[in-house]
């Protein structure tokens, strides 16, 4: 891996941030935390479960919203921020969340002098709360983002598949040497990198990306 990083300096280099820099779905576990914390969004959810089973073989990206615009539902964004940057400093304090050797990468890229870009579903405010409490706070984000409505938060640009590319673009960047992803959602981004990196990826994964590029991905194991 080292070789990766020192082959030459002053690239583009794009980063997943979930299954690459840290373990399970960051705005899932904070997702998870708001319901813990309030009784009440757990009624609304048992509430209208019969509704939400009903729609889930159709939509579950429908789903999933709707489960995201309850577990927002009321709340300012001040509060939000509030909440992720809390969240975020206890993230960091749990044992093997993080993808260690994925955050030495970055850093390591940083050192390069590589241009690190964090391309990401996860939402904007979480990530860079994370970045921050890990001392990363200079770190380029493209992220989902939240919107404000009347009844709280909602779900605004979410940043997954295609979407990266056109975020990348919007901000000016339209070429990078490499990309690091766990998922083949990331195919449209991984397309256009000199170099795609596949983080802990299963063979079938691999071959399946492999088979979409047209050409070898690069394969690392990062605990």
């Amino acid at each position: 891996m080292d070789d990766l990083v020192s082959a030459a300096a002053g690239r583009v280099v794009l980063f997943d941030f979930d299954g690459v820099l840290i373990h399970d779905d960051t705005f899932g576990m904070f997702m998870r935390d708001l319901y813990a914390r309030a009784w009440w969004r757990k009624a609304l959810v048992l509430l209208i479960s019969p509704w939400l089973l009903l729609v889930l073989p159709f939509s579950r990206r429908y789903v999933l919203r709707s489960l995201v615009h309850l577990g927002l539902l009321g709340m300012r964004e001040d509060r939000y921020r509030e909440l992720a940057r809390t969240f975020a400093s206890n993230l960091v304090h749990r044992p093997r969340q993080f993808c260690r050797e994925g955050v030495r990468t970055l850093r390591r890229h940083l050192a390069e002098g590589d241009r690190v870009i964090i391309v990401t579903g996860c939402e904007d405010t979480l990530v860079r709360s994370v970045l921050d409490a890990l001392g990363l706070s200079d770190v380029e984000v493209l992220a989902s983002q939240l919107r404000v409505g009347r009844l709280g938060m909602r779900s605004g640009w979410h940043n997954i598949g295609p979407r990266k590319v056109e975020l990348l673009a919007r901000h000016g960047i339209q070429a990078w040497q490499m990309a690091y992803s766990d998922s083949h959602q990331d195919l449209p981004m991984l397309t256009l990198a000199t170099e795609a990196v596949l983080v802990n990826g299963t063979p079938k994964l691999c071959k399946r990306l492999e088979k979409a590029l047209g050409r070898s991905v690069t394969r690392v194991e990062w605990s």
